[in-house]
């Protein structure tokens, strides 16, 4: 067992788990924003990390640098905000939003755009989005855009002639002879709960990583995961906290209830996050995930557009 703790959370990992290299990926990067933002001293990095993990991890800490040091003011009150907004609020009424713009207004008028790093402030003076253009390197990239040839079979069988807007094909835009991504939306997760149960008990591996490619696909998926995860620990590093201990957690009750399958793909499961959602090609209408108002700020390509 490997034991890794700050001042007052211990979280004990698998030696073996890829979850443990992306956690020393996160340790160097949070030291290095760190670092940077105060003018401290150089930070190395572990010599469990490979050279393309440390590059694409120093240029995540130079779009978070970029984005801190480019503070967007806005006046929307983001407490109240989230106080209004209910489950039933899925971002589809039009008239709805409309009201709950003018109760909370963002604070500037029409469309504000921005290109370069950035973080959106609210009334409060606290971070409510960041804004990190460029922020993946081209291995990364690269890596992004294998890991989907191989998730093409399950993308292919998603999108449904009747389904709801996340799979529905009147969404998806057709793959053409210069583009060779596959149309469709999955998702990935080592431990969930199926539909339609509630229990703790039934948590099981979601059906896309029980095929036989499910090894290759989490290792093809593993430095983009750790990226996202390194991420995640400079900017809300309380959830990041907690993915960890509900991880520690995960391989405790997959050891002891004798949970082959979760025991196996939680070795290769490289983010704190315990599900991931792959969307190729799809346009999406205006909708609230409840984490995040897409209302609020969206993006295109490399500008984004603050509403």
């Amino acid at each position: 067992m490997n034991d890794s703790s700050t001042s007052d959370i211990e979280i004990t990992l698998w030696r073996t788990w890829a979850l443990t290299v992306t956690h020393e990926a996160c340790e160097y990067t949070e030291q290095k924003f760190n670092a940077e933002k105060t003018g401290g001293d150089p930070v190395i990095p572990s010599p469990k990390l490979d050279t393309d993990l440390v590059m694409a991890c120093d240029r995540l800490v130079d779009r978070l640098i970029k984005a801190y040091k480019n503070p967007i003011q806005t006046q929307i009150d983001i407490a109240r905000y989230s106080k209004l907004i209910s489950p039933k609020d899925t971002g589809h009424n039009e008239e709805r939003e409309e009201k709950l713009l003018e109760r909370c207004p963002p604070g500037h008028e029409g469309t504000k755009l921005v290109e370069i790093p950035a973080t959106i402030l609210d009334a409060s003076g606290a971070i409510i989005a960041w804004y990190l253009p460029d922020a993946l390197t081209d291995a990364t990239q690269k890596e992004i855009w294998a890991a989907s040839d191989l998730l093409a079979p399950m993308l292919e069988k998603s999108v449904k002639v009747d389904g709801n807007w996340r799979t529905n094909q009147g969404w998806f835009n057709p793959s053409s002879e210069n583009d060779a991504l596959t149309p469709g939306c999955i998702n990935l997760s080592p431990a969930w709960f199926q539909q339609g149960h509630e229990n703790q008990s039934d948590l099981e591996v979601s059906a896309s990583l029980k095929g036989a490619s499910s090894e290759k696909i989490l290792k093809a998926i593993a430095r983009p995961a750790a990226i996202a995860t390194a991420a995640l620990r400079v900017m809300h590093p309380e959830q990041y906290w907690a993915g960890l201990r509900a991880f520690t957690s995960l391989g405790e009750k997959a050891e002891s209830k004798e949970l082959p399958k979760m025991s196996e793909t939680l070795q290769y499961w490289a983010s704190v996050f315990n599900s991931l959602s792959v969307i190729c090609n799809r346009q999406t209408p205006n909708h609230r995930d409840h984490l995040f108002d897409s209302r609020m700020l969206r993006y295109s390509h490399n500008r984004g557009e603050l509403f």
